[in-house]
């Protein structure tokens, strides 16, 4: 992957002398202390990171950890301290005053927590704001600002204005007038905070949808760490002004960096995190429709298994083949064509465990996680949903764990 904004190094104090308290931030001073001594305020101290292009990087941490203060030096509202802000290779905290203009208008923009929209204007001039600055014509700003409008699922609103829409569908406003002017970075500061959680839900999987579809590089700022984990590509973790860790949502979970990050973690639901790819297992002895019962009964018993899943010769899934009915069927003289159960349960790779084990409980049958084009990638039993759910508190690894439980009752005693 191409890293599209590399953070070096940066640090951000605000106050009059600020470049002179980062020794003392080298030293080992808290913010507390700092602020008590010079009355200056450590935003963010030598915070490093790599955004690669096209992903959700999301940026996690209390109040008070520096991640708003982080965001807005992306965009040089904040003007860093120390360190440099590579775009593209180029280091944004050296650009004059034009240049910075140029790099606000066509390379990155922001959506904010409140909203941020104009109330004496239209839900499509709030759109269009940001196009009208750069002087596009009324005409092809309308027709980009209409595209937009669309892309959020707001068509048929473009004449209402802010205050009759709901918190939710002011915030996708927001989003479309951040992406009418097509910016290559899109910022997001805590921008689900303020609604409603049924909502917030909802949003949060219209951006994944969205960013499926637009591939846009995003950076996140949350302090809600289901939220960050269920949206992020990668996520880095901030505290009193600098980064704890960065790494993926499994990486994390996996292999926290100290023990702040598992105080942090502890809580999180990881149901609504892990996904069908991150629990499921490569499935053995896999059958072709060219296969007579013979072969199914062999495969069955070399592999310990009750029952096998039938693919053809492309791994396209066919459906499922069990012991009994291969046994039946082959006094019956039948084949594998005749004895085959088509009614499988599937899952894509990208569906949340919160979302399986309604389907896990109820199958008979281990569930078989396919893609798009019904191609077999693994399988799911009811012993790897359980496993997945229980905390990782260093004592044992993930296999231990699943070998301690049975997957007809749980957990065993």
């Amino acid at each position: 992957m191409t890293i599209k904004m590399k953070v070096e190094n940066i640090s951000k104090i605000f106050g009059p002398r600020a470049k002179r308290i980062i020794p003392m931030v080298e030293k080992g001073e808290s913010k507390t202390d700092i602020l008590e001594k010079t009355g200056h305020t450590v935003g963010v101290y030598n915070a490093s990171m790599d955004i690669m292009e096209g992903e959700t990087f999301v940026i996690m941490g209390l109040s008070g950890s520096g991640k708003s203060t982080l965001i807005r030096c992306l965009n040089m509202l904040n003007r860093p301290t120390a360190g440099a802000i590579y775009v593209d290779g180029e280091d944004i905290t050296k650009y004059n005053s034009q240049q910075l203009k140029k790099y606000r208008q066509e390379k990155i923009a922001m959506v904010f927590q409140h909203f941020g929209l104009f109330s004496h204007r239209t839900i499509l001039s709030n759109i269009e704001y940001g196009l009208e600055i750069k002087g596009i014509e009324k005409e092809e700003r309308r027709k980009i600002a209409q595209h937009h409008l669309e892309l959020v699922g707001l068509k048929g609103w473009e004449d209402k204005y802010p205050d009759e829409l709901s918190g939710g569908m002011q915030q996708r406003v927001g989003i479309a007038r951040a992406l009418a002017n097509d910016p290559d970075i899109l910022l997001m500061d805590e921008p689900f905070s303020a609604l409603d959680p049924l909502i917030r839900r909802e949003m949060q999987l219209e951006l994944i949808d969205l960013q499926n579809r637009l591939q846009k590089t995003i950076v996140f700022i949350t302090h809600d760490v289901n939220e960050a984990f269920k949206i992020g590509d990668r996520v880095a973790v901030m505290k009193d002004g600098k980064v704890e860790q960065v790494g993926t949502p499994e990486e994390i979970l996996e292999k926290p960096a100290n023990q702040y990050i598992s105080e942090f973690i502890r809580d999180i639901d990881r149901s609504k995190i892990l996904q069908a790819e991150h629990i499921m297992i490569r499935p053995h002895g896999l059958l072709s429709l060219k296969d007579g019962l013979n072969v199914a009964i062999k495969t069955m018993q070399e592999n310990g298994l009750s029952s096998v899943f039938v693919t053809d010769r492309r791994r396209h899934l066919q459906g499922i083949v069990t012991i009994d009915d291969a046994i039946e069927g082959l006094k019956q003289r039948k084949t594998i064509e005749e004895v085959i159960q088509r009614d499988v349960n599937t899952v894509s790779p990208e569906d949340y465990v919160q979302d399986i084990i309604p389907k896990v409980l109820e199958s008979k049958y281990p569930i078989v996680v396919v893609d798009e084009a019904g191609i077999i990638k693994g399988i799911i039993l009811r012993v790897h949903v359980l496993a997945s759910l229980i905390e990782d508190n260093g004592d044992s690894s993930s296999e231990d764990k699943a070998d301690k439980i049975d997957p007809d009752k749980g957990l065993t005693e």
